[in-house]
């Protein structure tokens, strides 16, 4: 196979806001550079996930190699790179940018910069990426592209003239973008000669081959039949398989400077393989690895449980398979005295908790319960060194507490002027305290601190509710902060039920708990015998509420007679009840498990 010059390689990426045509511009871009046939089109065509489809967004990043040919008659090879849109999953945007020379930056001509804009923006111009502003759906009757390329200009610092104005629908612009691509974005920088270094900045199980790894060539090269070694993990394997993808994996035989593709080596054990790591030749190894990227720590913590506890050790080679996939998911193992054995698990928001979750199912056929989601907690004790939880079983006993510390983020929000009074509300309620707020023609930015404990269940789908889908939001982490937390037990039948124990602000346990008790009566069925359901802090019982017993009429053949008989039958029932009462077991089904999530719904 000829080589391919890196000064006609060039690797880019499209960042965007959540839903402003990311997916649809790398499908115009694939079908006019002739990767995807007519027969082969279809809508999102690199969101190959049923999950991504359903749910009209891009969850992993993913890779496509085109051939264009320039306005100069040189053919280039372009490795696009679409990433998702989503906060949850800017970790994969991150990865993404790393393996780039440039990025398309999307705006929607209708809405403008939203939150996710910004921060992919920021994300691009500290990798000291080429960006290239681009205004999507002007084909909209509500577009105004030249008010959203000054509002570029304002907030991004970009140039509002750079601007390229496109429809990814209608293809109109898509063209001139192309050249744009080429005429704009360097060509990557690399020593062919040198020692090969190549970076992992993805990967994944199939069924077949093992792991597969997908790298970008930034020294040297690699040839199948190489033995290579990860320079982290310190594997050593020979290859089998090098894969390009124009949009489908096509076998070469090299891969050279600059380039993107598919390496599969006979890797079977799933660990073998991290991240950021940089993969060298044995027979000529480089001396030193590639910055790889900044460990992510997973934010939001549930506990996930198989339903049937024979299903316990497919849990965990699923989520050893997705782990490899994901490495901001983390996951360990955890014994609840309600539901068994399972794992504690850690993601980077509520989202990707939820797809995690989703992805389990579907694709490994589990049935899972899922625990309330918690957050990062650290606890200085009166003696000892600080330490940080993850749920609220490991919270010691407040004897023993000096205070707890939550962590706080700096969330930014991007509103039209006309819900800002709900947004301020919904932000107050959370108990978030406003550091600014700059308004952009008709539409307002607005920082808040809050604590990331109030966030991760529902904020999100508040904030949509609140604005009518106009709202958006990014944060980042700050740090820990002193807060005044207890933990709220629940008990049924005067048994703990852990799974279901909660860390809330002491201002709000006494609503939270009454809540959640009522919640709970809605789902757990009805026994022969009254179950009772308490919220409690510590030995205080601040909330309780009953199901009450199924009760036969014993009544219903005294017809007439002394009163004595009637009492008689009642008390014995009663006995009988109270018996049943002490050996009883009362068996909570997942739905009273979402209703912990679920607080405050209404």
């Amino acid at each position: 196979m000829t080589r391919v010059d890196p000064e006609r390689i060039r690797n880019f990426c499209i960042v965007a806001h959540i839903d402003h045509g990311k997916s649809t511009i790398a499908d115009r871009l694939l079908e006019l550079t002739g990767m995807v046939s007519g027969r082969d089109r279809q809508d999102q065509f690199l969101d190959n996930m049923d999950l991504e489809r359903e749910r009209g967004i891009t969850i992993k990043a993913q890779t496509a190699r085109m051939r264009f040919t320039a306005a100069d008659g040189e053919i280039y090879i372009l490795n696009l790179i679409d990433t998702p849109g989503h906060v949850d999953f800017s970790y994969e945007v991150s990865r993404a940018l790393s393996a780039c020379e440039g990025a398309l930056l999307v705006v929607d001509a209708a809405q403008g910069i939203e939150a996710q804009t910004l921060a992919n923006a920021y994300l691009a111009l500290e990798s000291n990426l080429e960006i290239i502003p681009v205004v999507n759906k002007i084909d909209l009757p509500s577009a105004d592209p030249d008010r959203v390329a000054q509002e570029i200009e304002d907030v991004v610092g970009l140039d509002a003239s750079d601007v390229i104005p496109v429809s990814a629908k209608s293809g109109q612009g898509v063209a001139e973008l192309l050249q744009v691509i080429v005429d704009r974005i360097s060509p990557p920088v690399g020593e062919p000669e040198a020692p090969t270094r190549a970076l992992v900045f993805d990967s994944w199980f199939d069924s077949y081959v093992g792991v597969v790894m997908l790298v970008r060539i930034v020294d040297g090269q690699l040839q199948r039949r190489d033995r290579i070694r990860l320079m982290i993990s310190g594997g050593e394997h020979e290859i089998n398989q090098l894969n390009v993808i124009d949009p489908v994996p096509r076998r070469v035989e090299r891969l050279g400077v600059g380039e993107v593709g598919m390496v599969v080596a006979g890797i079977k054990t799933l660990s073998d393989v991290q991240i950021g790591d940089t993969i060298t030749v044995q027979s000529r190894p480089a001396s030193e690895a590639l910055p790889g990227f900044q460990e992510v720590k997973p934010m939001v913590f549930a506990g996930l449980y198989p339903v049937e506890a024979e299903d316990y050790e497919d849990l965990k080679a699923a989520l050893e398979k997705l782990k490899l996939n994901d490495s901001s998911f983390g996951y360990e193992p955890e014994t609840s005295a309600a539901l068994g054995f399972g794992y504690r698990c850690g993601f980077l928001g509520f989202l990707h908790g939820e797809i995690i979750q989703e992805r389990l199912e579907r694709e490994y056929g589990l049935n899972l319960i899922t625990t309330a989601p918690t957050v990062r907690y650290r606890v200085v004790p009166k003696c000892g060194e600080p330490f940080e939880i993850e749920s609220p079983a490991a919270l010691p006993d407040s004897t023993e507490i000096e205070r707890i510390e939550e962590p706080i983020i700096s969330a930014t929000v991007h509103v039209p002027s006309e819900y800002l009074g709900a947004v301020i509300r919904l932000c107050q309620d959370r108990r978030g305290v406003q550091k600014d707020l700059v308004v952009h023609g008709d539409r307002v930015q607005v920082r808040y601190e809050l604590p990331l404990n109030e966030v991760v269940t529902d904020f999100h789908d508040r904030l949509k509710s609140a604005t009518r889908g106009y709202g958006s939001f990014d944060y980042d982490l700050e740090g820990f902060r002193p807060s005044s937390l207890v933990k709220l037990d629940v008990l049924v039948n005067g048994d703990s039920v852990d799974a279901l124990s909660l860390i809330v602000h002491r201002d709000n346990a006494q609503s939270r708990g009454a809540e959640l008790a009522r919640k709970l009566k809605e789902f757990i069925p009805r026994q022969q015998f009254p179950v009772a359901i308490q919220a409690a802090i510590g030995a205080r019982i601040i909330a309780r509420t009953t199901v009450r017993a199924l009760r036969k009429n014993v009544l219903a053949k005294c017809y007439g007679g002394d009163i004595t008989r009637k009492r008689k039958l009642l008390e014995k029932q009663k006995a009988g009840k109270k018996r049943m009462k002490m050996v009883g077991s009362v068996e909570i089904p997942q739905e009273a498990f979402l209703a912990a999530l679920k607080l405050g719904d209404e």
